[in-house]
């Protein structure tokens, strides 16, 4: 196998060993990069749950809690329940457009 860098010349032993180290090296370098990325895409992932989560048990407790003090024919259960879920979905749509910049 003749050397790409010298057109005739055959690498020594110690040329071949260098090259296949550098490779090596650099495969693990690249596979430690994308075990990074996954636990990064895992990490957003739970960010987003718990985003929209968090606001939507907020507002089914304020809404209980407000049907049982002030009965009436709404229900700010149902109300405050879907304006948690906008304001989670809202804030987990921010939350993923800041990641991405």
């Amino acid at each position: 196998m003749a050397d790409p860098k010298i057109p005739g010349k055959i690498p020594t032993a110690a040329e071949r060993m260098i090259r296949e180290v550098g490779g090596a090296q650099e495969r693990i370098a690249r596979g430690r990069a994308r075990k990074n990325e996954n636990w990064r895409s895992i990490a957003i992932l739970g960010i987003v749950g718990w985003s929209v989560t968090i606001p939507t048990l907020l507002g089914i407790v304020a809404g209980v809690w407000m049907d049982r003090r002030w009965p009436g024919s709404v229900s700010w259960t149902l109300t405050l329940l879907v304006a948690g879920l906008a304001l989670g979905c809202v804030t987990a749509w921010l939350r993923i457009e800041k990641e991405q910049q």
